[in-house]
């Protein structure tokens, strides 16, 4: 073995080391986040019940008076008074709720150490998949195994950029978190590859570009399908107090630290609505390296396939979201069928079944 290739087999052993290593970190913060939730005071978590279940006096407008004459004289009527009420499902009012912390310092205190140790197990993540790339000498995305530990990476990274920039996402942490060990888990254990080089059809530069764009739009779509989902909770929940109903005390510990329905929606929609674009350059890209590498643009392959019919749920979820009737609970199911189609294409497709994008590795 020459000297190269041992600094190579270093170089994927530190890789792995710090993959576990982050792993570690992340099942700290895992906890962490559970504490934010547990210890979070539970006394005022009630400003959204009550501004749900609050009775507001409806609005009346008393119609003007009308004359009929009769036998020559006249009388006055007056009309009934008109009562009109909001439109069906309206709770544009319904504020959003504390945070997971629950508005108490003790879960505030251990949500901000749940946010630091994700940073943390970021940047050692970060540095495997670094180390991994230096290993092969190649972008670290060959195989299912360097996919999935970049995939999580560029899940937390979107996550922590979110929260520098100031937005209500930190109860996104522990289902993020919960996610990211379980991908990570699957990797090391099931989707283990060992560092190799590429089959000839992947040397190109578009590595580079089509594969790195797939990877954040997946993540990107990830962070939304889990606000898709919490949004489908938190509107049976506000449905229910709004006809009268009572939850039980865990459900109400939840889903009153979470934002309102609405701002669960929007920001669904907003994350879904951002990447799009980026996801249909990713499938113009992919026919372009498929024209270089195979001599044809398009040829129905399995993956392209799929990546196709993403697009295209993604897109009917965007036009539905759009369209005054499909609003809410509709356009939410359209957007989880569309991740369903993206977790398809990766795991399914790529282990399932056989066609030129056949590079799982395991």
């Amino acid at each position: 073995m020459n000297l190269a290739a041992a600094t190579n087999e270093n170089l994927a052993q530190v890789s792995n080391v710090l993959i576990y290593s982050s792993m570690a970190v992340y099942l700290l913060a895992f906890f962490a986040n559970m504490a934010e939730w547990i210890f979070g005071s539970r006394s005022k978590t009630g400003r959204a019940a009550a501004a749900l279940t609050a009775q507001k006096p409806a609005k009346t407008a008393a119609a003007p008076a009308v004359q009929v004459k009769k036998n020559g004289s006249t009388a006055v009527l007056e009309r009934p008074q008109v009562v009109t009420r909001a439109a069906s499902g309206s709770r544009g009012d319904v504020p959003d709720g504390p945070g997971a912390s629950g508005g108490d310092e003790q879960g505030d205190l251990y949500g901000r150490i749940a946010v630091s140790l994700t940073a943390l197990a970021f940047l050692i993540e970060f540095a495997g998949v670094l180390t991994r790339a230096l290993s092969v000498q190649r972008a670290p995305w060959g195989n299912m195994y360097e996919f999935s530990i970049t995939f999580s990476t560029v899940a937390v990274g979107v996550y922590l950029v979110l929260l520098a920039l100031k937005k209500n996402v930190r109860w996104l942490g522990l289902p993020l978190i919960t996610t990211v060990l379980l991908d990570l888990g699957l990797a090391v254990t099931v989707l283990y590859t060992a560092s190799d080089q590429l089959v000839p059809a992947l040397h190109s530069y578009w590595l580079y570009i089509h594969v790195s764009t797939a990877i954040f739009c997946g993540a990107v779509f990830y962070v939304g399908a889990v606000g898709t989902l919490l949004y489908l909770f938190k509107d049976s929940y506000e449905n229910k107090l709004v006809n009268g109903g009572t939850p039980g005390r865990f459900a109400t510990s939840v889903m009153e630290r979470l934002p309102a329905s609405a701002s669960l929606d929007k920001f669904s929609y907003r994350i879904n609505a951002a990447v799009f674009p980026l996801w249909t350059f990713t499938i113009i890209a992919g026919a372009i390296w498929a024209g270089d590498a195979w001599g044809r643009y398009w040829e129905w392959d399995p993956k392209e396939t799929w990546s196709f019919i993403t697009w295209v749920a993604y897109a009917c979820y965007l036009h539905a979201r759009a369209t005054a009737g499909w609003k809410g609970r509709k356009a939410a199911y359209l957007a989880l069928i569309a991740f369903a189609c993206w977790i398809f294409n990766y795991y399914g497709v790529n282990i399932f079944v056989s066609g030129k994008h056949s590079y799982a590795g395991v």
